[in-house]
């Protein structure tokens, strides 16, 4: 573990209040009773760094998808200071709209992501209009721009983007989601962004249905539960349980530690 610590930070930007549980769990008895969502974005800062954890998505993103926005994340980073160009770094989770609509507002920054995650939003899996659903091409299309900029760092598995910040790759919900390990001044915290929408998925074992590897969600899970029963507090990606945890008062930003 690294000397150094972070603050993190969750920022909604977004939420759906005409989900049913049927959207959010495989298999459940209960599939009729609604089941919101929240869409959060992630910035872990200290006096050294600021390192952004996906982008969210933008007004333009939530006009084609009929999926509107309560503030544009870059509004919601501005609340804490944050400028783009404060973020240096740039942590992908995955490439899904909702976590990478606003990857061309941090161009300048370094992206840091799974090699299998851009692997597979270019193979012939996105012939398949069911796995190309969660993408945007032109999200995908920044990615490699970056990449041929030189300003992408691939991770095969566990590696560190910075000290006190780790990742690891879990799929299951897409072939390269990978989560995120942060060292704090209190417990270390995981973001599990999809790799865990609601702390009921990796809790009781239940699939979310957009799934390409259902054994990888499930051992992704496993390993969830296992970084919390060493003492790290788990935040999943979707779940409006997170602003419960709230330490601070600005609307719709919730310090996590």
């Amino acid at each position: 573990m690294s000397n150094e610590r972070y603050e993190v930070f969750a920022l909604k930007y977004a939420e759906r209040n005409t989900r049913t549980r049927n959207d959010s769990f495989m298999f459940d008895d209960d599939h009729a009773s609604q089941h919101d969502m929240d869409y959060f974005i992630w910035v872990a800062r200290n006096a050294e760094r600021t390192i952004l954890i996906d982008t969210g998505y933008d007004t333009a993103e939530a006009q084609r998808r009929n999926r509107p926005i309560l503030n544009d994340p870059l509004e919601m980073l501005g609340r804490m200071g944050i400028a783009p160009s404060d973020v240096t770094d740039l942590i992908v989770t995955h490439l899904h709209y909702d976590h990478a609509g606003g990857l061309h507002n941090f161009e300048h920054a370094r992206f840091h992501m799974q090699e299998a995650e851009l692997g597979f939003a270019v193979s012939g899996c996105m012939c398949h209009p069911t796995l190309r659903a969660p993408f945007t091409a032109d999200h995908v299309c920044t990615t490699v721009r970056q990449l041929y900029g030189g300003k992408v760092t691939f991770y095969t598995g566990s590696g560190e983007v910075a000290p006190g910040i780790r990742v690891h790759h879990v799929g299951g919900h897409s072939s390269g989601l990978q989560i995120v390990d942060i060292d704090t001044e209190t417990d270390p915290v995981i973001l599990a962004s999809d790799a865990s929408h609601y702390y009921e998925n990796y809790r009781n074992a239940k699939l979310f249905p957009i799934v390409v590897d259902p054994p990888a969600m499930l051992e992704g899970f496993a390993k969830l539960r296992d970084f919390e029963e060493k003492g790290y507090q788990i935040v999943p990606g979707h779940d409006p349980q997170v602003l419960q945890r709230s330490l601070m008062k600005v609307p719709g930003i919730v310090k996590l530690a």
